[in-house]
């Protein structure tokens, strides 16, 4: 990890940016915009990024030939949620995720969700109200804000000012830390100001940088910027997955980094520390595009599997369940993995007793299996689609 005084003692000029003393003692880094030309990329990122071009475009088309590609989406979008929330300290569970959401506003005991359970359903929110916006407006500093309010709204950091720029300074290290001890000092708020707006400028700059180093670029920046006092790193991980969808680089928002940046995130943090201190994207951009390479990949390879688990799941229930309304419900669990007999009803618009029946003949198939053991208020789980997916979840 990069040592936090080191840090603070960097005082001066860097290839990319300046850490300035400030009048409280400590030292504060402001960023040098970034480059919209001249950028040289080594040999071993432009094979990295070649090798990520192509793994993306798999993806692209993988998800082209499943039957309803946004059930998977909505699916990918829950696991992001729940992971970049984990990096931040979250501590809610997939499972817990799937039967508040199966409960339509309660756990399936009845309760509101738990404030780490809300903290993942914001993200979800916030990803999704993006993605809406997109279709209207540009990536714009207006656009983070607005977006910022709903990820915040109602949740751990909601008194400090959501959907807003910070105000003033704030600063990253272990919990508990004083600013003078702090592992990085972010730019005071008019340098801030200045550097977002140098950041909107490059975003929509007529530029010829390959898109995936523009995403490697803008997260670093928007991490450096650090513009709100909570949040920084759910909005900088959503800002990449924005910036693909606004150029159309994937049809679907398949692509979602925090496994990767969760499985690595000592060195997802030491890497955004040493672009500022040593300067140089190298090593920062490599770290990047193997990510995309590798959650890419992992992505095409459950597609496939998905396919093929549907397929064998709705050849079995055609062959087994005498319900009509029982080939419905496979599709209904890929969008929906955790399922009461009260939502099935509603989501086949049959009686509670029909969907009861089916729940009955998915579970002695096992498809499904109850997750509660309670006898009232039950919840049923769609492990095998969770399997795939690589969700955390209680032992059957």
């Amino acid at each position: 990890m990069v040592d936090a005084r080191r840090v603070q003692e960097s005082v001066g000029d860097t290839p990319m940016g300046r850490f300035v003393p400030q009048p409280a003692g400590y030292s504060a880094f402001i960023p040098s915009p970034l480059p919209s030309e001249g950028l040289e990329l080594g040999p071993q990122t432009i094979e990295l990024l070649s090798g990520a071009d192509r793994a993306l475009g798999r993806l692209d088309g993988a998800a082209e030939v499943l039957p309803n590609p946004d059930l998977m989406v909505a699916m990918y979008s829950r696991k992001e949620a729940l992971l970049s929330s984990q990096i931040e300290g979250t501590e809610a569970s997939m499972v817990d995720v799937l039967e508040y959401e199966a409960g339509a506003g309660a756990d399936s005991a009845g309760r509101p969700a738990r404030a780490d359970v809300q903290e993942v359903l914001n993200h979800q929110q916030a990803m999704s109200h993006g993605l809406e916006r997109l279709r209207g407006i540009p990536i714009s500093n207006r656009l983070l804000k607005e977006i910022h309010g709903v990820l915040m709204q109602g949740v751990r950091g909601q008194n400090r000012s959501p959907g807003e720029f910070r105000r003033t300074q704030n600063w990253i290290g272990p919990p508990g830390c004083t600013i003078e001890d702090a592992t990085f000092v972010p730019p005071p708020v008019p340098q801030m100001h200045d550097a977002l707006a140098d950041l909107e400028r490059f975003i929509h700059g007529q530029d010829r940088i390959p898109i995936l180093i523009k995403c490697g670029l803008v997260h670093y920046q928007f991490e450096t910027i650090h513009p709100f006092e909570d949040g920084n790193g759910r909005m900088g991980r959503l800002l990449i997955t924005f910036l693909l969808a606004e150029r159309q680089v994937l049809r679907r928002p398949l692509l979602y980094l925090s496994v990767y940046l969760k499985r690595h995130r000592a060195q997802y943090y030491d890497l955004l520390n040493r672009v500022r201190q040593t300067g140089g994207y190298g090593d920062w951009l490599d770290f990047f595009l193997r990510g995309v390479r590798e959650v890419s990949v992992e992505a095409t390879d459950t597609a496939r599997s998905v396919l093929q688990m549907r397929g064998q799941h709705l050849e079995r229930v055609k062959e087994e369940v005498a319900s009509a309304y029982a080939p419905a419900l496979i599709d209904i669990l890929l969008r929906s993995p955790a399922i009461t007999v009260t939502s099935a009803s509603r989501y086949l618009e049959v009686s509670y007793q029909t969907a009861n029946t089916i729940i009955g003949e998915f579970e002695r198939l096992g498809i499904i299996e109850e997750m509660t053991g309670r006898e009232r208020n039950r919840v049923f789980l769609y492990r095998p689609y969770l399997e795939l997916l690589g969700g955390d979840l209680p032992p059957s």
